[in-house]
C-alpha cells in the first residue's frame, strides 16, 4: 500500500473549517471488477493474502465461508456477489481485508488493495440524486479526487444488510 498523500483537486483549498481545522479522512482504496472503491482506514485491521476458505452449508451466496485468524474464525464476504458483479477467478493481488464493525472482525475479499488516500472531506459529496434509482444503500458518499471519482462504501450498512450478526459461528477455533 502507498501512504503518500493524495493532493486535492484543482480549485479546492482545503481550507480550514469554522473551528479552523480540516477536516481530513484516511481511505484505503480497494479494487474490485476494474472498479476502485474506498473504506474508512479505522475499520481495516488487516490485509492478508487469499486464503483457503472453508465454505458454511446453507450460507447465502455473499458469504464465501470462513477462514480461522489466529484462532478466531471470521465470516468472509465476496464483494462481488454483494454489488452483483460478474463471477471471475481471483488473481494473484487478491486480498482479503479484515474489517472491524459493531465489534466484530469480517474479512472482504477484493481484487486487489492499493493505497491509502487522505481527503479533505471538504471534497466528500453525498451519493448524487440522479443514482437514486441504483441500489446505493451501500455508498457513504463519492470523493473528488483530481483524476478520478471514488466511492466510499458505508460499512455499518453494508454489514447491517447482510445480517451478519445472525450467522451461528464458533468465535474460537480448537
Amino acid at each position: 500500500m502507498n501512504n503518500e498523500q493524495s493532493s486535492p483537486p484543482t480549485g479546492t483549498t482545503g481550507a480550514p473549517d469554522a473551528a479552523g481545522a480540516v477536516g481530513r479522512m484516511q481511505l484505503v482504496t480497494l479494487e474490485l471488477a476494474g472498479e476502485r472503491c474506498a473504506v474508512d482506514i479505522h475499520a481495516v485491521r488487516e490485509i492478508n493474502r487469499l486464503t483457503e476458505l472453508t465454505r458454511v452449508p446453507k450460507c447465502p451466496a455473499e458469504i464465501a465461508g470462513v477462514i480461522n485468524l489466529r484462532g478466531k474464525i471470521l465470516p468472509v464476504v465476496n464483494l462481488r456477489e454483494v454489488f452483483a458483479f460478474p463471477r471471475a477467478e481471483w488473481g494473484d493481488q487478491a486480498r482479503i481485508v479484515v474489517l472491524e464493525h459493531g465489534g466484530r472482525e469480517t474479512g472482504v475479499i477484493v481484487d486487489r488493495v492499493h493505497e491509502v488516500l487522505r481527503v479533505d472531506s471538504a471534497l466528500m459529496d453525498p451519493t448524487p440524486v440522479m443514482m437514486r434509482t441504483v441500489d446505493t444503500s451501500f455508498i457513504s458518499g463519492i470523493a473528488k479526487l483530481r483524476d478520478r471519482l471514488l466511492i466510499v462504501l458505508d460499512l455499518e450498512r453494508l454489514f447491517r444488510a447482510l445480517n451478519l450478526a445472525d450467522l451461528d459461528l464458533p468465535g474460537e477455533a480448537a
